[in-house]
């Protein structure tokens, strides 16, 4: 009827016949055209719901219904004396020695990345293989200590199959998760050789840096140790009083809350806003010795920011006597 109205009583020129030829070929386009909407709204879709905290953070549900997956690598962060007391069933002890190289002498420093070769091994001792999806978890409040586990996880090149669990051993007990004191049988992983991720950086990287466009340079030690009040340390190894000059503070106790649960992504905004992070910077976290900051970090990457831990943090910043600190506590005095 619409057609009979146009093209006979309408006074505009008529409008040539589409040939067959023609009506396939608009079709193929509209089809095309179609599909391409399709995939760009699913696509879309997708990033939204796939957030980076989605990816980076498992729920006490999710864990009770893979526990028994074939390729989960469960990791328990803790005293020994508790986890042998109770853990997860088929979780696995992990320490900082386990995945971290030290020095006590006080020439090195108490916390470094190992050599990607020794990192292998190391990862393949915690049963850790190329299939392997890692689920790391906190007893008590071993929050920095797990997370320093996840940021070496992610420096592997494993960060994409790596998570944690919110809330740990007391979010799994108030969820009425089973516990044992049955201690799993140790593994050995395989990995192919490590893709390792430039997502560690040193002092002279972090001097450059600080106060430029698009980074910021974050302490996330207690604000008695950012503002000079504490000295970092030891009485034989002290560190310099204050703070890397130019850095922000966010202490790496307040991404959690009373519970020990991650704060929700609002929260985690308005702290990292509070600390002068604009969206989209990039966050190189420093702290004592490079293990409060990870937990920081990982907040920061749960809201999508690029980030870079100054391993040697303060400790080694401290030896750097040219380098410039800040001290809060002494500003008007002489």
């Amino acid at each position: 009827m619409k057609r009979a109205l146009i093209t006979t009583n309408h006074p505009m020129p008529r409008t040539p016949r589409a040939t067959p030829s023609h009506i396939g070929t608009a079709r193929h386009r509209f089809a095309a055209g179609f599909a391409l909407a399709c995939a760009a709204f699913l696509m879309a879709s997708y990033a939204l719901a796939a957030s980076p905290r989605e990816s980076l953070v498992v729920t006490v549900p999710w864990l009770s219904q893979h526990l028994g997956d074939p390729d989960l690598v469960l990791l328990h962060v803790g005293d020994k004396a508790d986890y042998t007391a109770a853990h997860i069933p088929g979780a696995h002890l992990v320490s900082q020695s386990d995945i971290s190289v030290s020095d006590h002498s006080g020439n090195g420093l108490m916390l470094e990345m190992p050599p990607a070769g020794d990192l292998r091994q190391r990862l393949e001792g915690l049963g850790i293989s190329d299939r392997s999806h890692v689920v790391v978890y906190y007893g008590k409040d071993w929050v920095s200590p797990s997370t320093r586990v996840l940021f070496t996880l992610d420096y592997a090149g494993l960060g994409d199959r790596s998570a944690l669990l919110d809330g740990g051993m007391d979010a799994w007990v108030r969820g009425g998760g089973a516990v044992t004191k049955v201690i799993p049988p140790p593994r050995t992983g395989a990995l192919a050789p490590l893709q390792t991720r430039p997502i560690v950086v040193d002092a002279s990287y972090v001097r450059s840096h600080v106060g430029a466009p698009g980074v910021s340079v974050v302490d996330g030690r207690s604000a008695s140790y950012y503002d000079g009040v504490e000295p970092g340390g030891d009485p034989k190894h002290p560190h310099r009083s204050g703070h890397i000059a130019g850095a922000r503070n966010l202490p790496f106790t307040e991404i959690t809350d009373d519970r020990l649960m991650l704060r929700s992504p609002e929260e985690l905004t308005a702290l990292f806003t509070k600390a002068g992070v604009k969206p989209g910077d990039t966050v190189i976290g420093y702290c004592h010795i490079g293990q409060q900051a990870t937990a920081m970090l990982f907040a920061a990457r749960t809201l999508g920011h690029t980030v870079l831990l100054y391993d040697g943090s303060f400790e080694d910043w401290s030896r750097h006597t040219e380098y410039p600190v800040e001290n809060p506590s002494k500003k008007g005095q002489p």
